[in-house]
């Protein structure tokens, strides 16, 4: 974190009530981009069924036994990126329709920082694509719908709060995660996308998974929710901190044929015991593209926060709390 002192442009009632104006305005434009309906989701799922999401396959999900459920043992979600495939065909969902829903999860291996905390608190969403979609022009037509939203949320919360001044860009750079390196071959995979974020404002970085030219993939993405080769992350460049915010990681999601190739890319073939794979394997699941929208770091960015501390609460460790007093930050 930056030691430049710090001071926000609203108080902390004032950004209380933006954090909900926020969620509401942004939650009714997605609604009016996408026609998603809103369902009910779990926080919590059965272990051992691989539904949950392994993230990058290292992460222990916070896990505990139900005493008056036969002793089952239940997991914290980490996101709803296999649930949602699910809860598509379970509720009838054609092409064209899909949902969204509030996740709250709770990632206990997380690095804690400026963007980064314990809990994660999402618009988790997922549509039903046919397969004549599963395309990069398909891809890139839904995250410029989804960065419109995001800009509209924007401009109407400057409306309502008029001493914030940020500007965010429509207009969405598209590169691969290759492309980056090939850009920046001095850079680590953060830097890269600050750098991208610095000149362009607006990013997608695509093919987030797959190992690159040095033999490292840019990031890590499970296996066997998207697909490599069609996915992304929007990236923002926030003036508050002077660095790149990943509010998005979505993607079109796998079929049977890049199941298999990844999880052997992955070592992960152990994973096919599972009901769900075994269902993406068989076809008996609907083709779709999702993703998950960051609720906290959409209101840090767009309320100019310089912590993302300023609009959840959270546990931070003593040091970054000493230093968020120090310069100026008020963490909730």
């Amino acid at each position: 974190m930056s030691t430049t002192l710090y001071k926000s442009k609203l108080s902390v009632r004032d950004t209380e009530k933006a954090i909900k104006f926020v969620k509401d305005t942004f939650q009714r434009n997605l609604v009016k981009s996408f026609g998603f309906e809103r369902v009910s989701a779990p926080m919590i799922v059965p272990a051992g069924i691989g539904i949950n999401d392994d993230l990058n396959g290292v992460e222990r999900p916070v896990s505990f036994d139900i005493p008056n459920c036969g002793g089952a043992t239940a997991e914290v979600v980490q996101s709803l990126a296999k649930w949602k495939r699910v809860a598509l065909k379970r509720y009838g969902y054609r092409d064209g329709e899909g949902l969204y829903t509030d996740m709250n999860a709770l990632r206990r291996d997380d690095i804690l920082d400026a963007q980064h905390s314990v809990y994660v608190d999402q618009w988790d969403w997922e549509m039903v694509i046919s397969k004549g979609h599963r395309t990069e022009s398909f891809l890139k037509m839904v995250v410029t719908r989804i960065v419109g939203a995001i800009v509209d949320t924007l401009e109407e919360t400057k409306r309502q709060f008029p001493q914030l001044t940020l500007t965010l860009s429509r207009d969405v750079k598209f590169i691969t995660t290759q492309e980056a390196l090939d850009l920046y071959p001095t850079l680590c995979p953060h830097e890269r996308e600050r750098a991208l974020c610095r000149e362009h404002g607006t990013v997608f970085l695509m093919k987030i998974g797959g190992a690159l030219s040095d033999g490292k993939p840019h990031d890590g993405r499970a296996p066997d929710y998207d697909d490599w080769s069609l996915n992304g992350d929007i990236l923002f460049y926030d003036e508050a901190i002077d660095d790149s915010v990943e509010i998005s990681s979505m993607g079109i999601r796998v079929d049977s044929d890049s199941l298999l190739r990844q999880l052997e890319v992955a070592g992960a073939t152990d994973k096919l015991k599972y009901d769900y794979h075994k269902q993406v394997l068989a076809g008996e699941l609907p083709l779709s593209i999702g993703g998950g929208i960051g609720q906290s770091r959409l209101c840090m960015l767009l309320l100019e926060k310089a912590h993302i501390g300023e609009v959840q609460v959270g546990i931070w460790p003593d040091n970054m709390r000493a230093e968020c007093e120090a310069r100026g930050v008020k963490l909730l």
